[in-house]
């Protein structure tokens, strides 16, 4: 059975950095993507970054291009979401995910297993 564990979420100041990390167990991996996506209150859900398998194809949403950086430790199963220059409207809870398709994350917007989801919280 798969599970995406997420940890990393928090209370932050407005311009402060949190770092999101997702562990992945139950199969494996390989040729699976990655990623993260959101959803703010009262908001539908949201891509926000994917990378693929081996690391060399990353995707972001344009609202954290330059902010955000996601990468992977495939010995550990892990993804990683670097959230730097954080602002009040990236205040959400971030679900780790995982699909065979990169489509499936960037445009249909879904995935095929999901994590329970981390907190972030960042004040103005």
């Amino acid at each position: 059975q798969v599970q995406l564990v997420e940890s990393g979420g928090g209370l932050v100041q407005a311009g402060g950095s949190l770092r999101l990390s997702c562990a992945a167990s139950g199969r494996t991996f390989s040729n699976y993507f990655m990623g993260w996506f959101r959803q703010g209150s009262g908001k539908e859900r949201e891509f926000v970054s994917a990378i693929s398998w081996s690391g060399g194809s990353t995707y972001y949403a344009n609202f954290v291009k330059g902010r955000f950086t996601i990468y992977r430790d495939k010995a550990k199963n892990t993804v990683y979401l670097q959230m730097n220059s954080l602002k009040p409207e990236d205040t959400a809870v971030y679900y780790c995910a995982t699909t065979r398709l990169i489509a499936t994350m960037t445009v249909a917007q879904g995935s095929d297993y999901w994590g329970k989801g981390t907190l972030v919280t960042v004040s103005s």
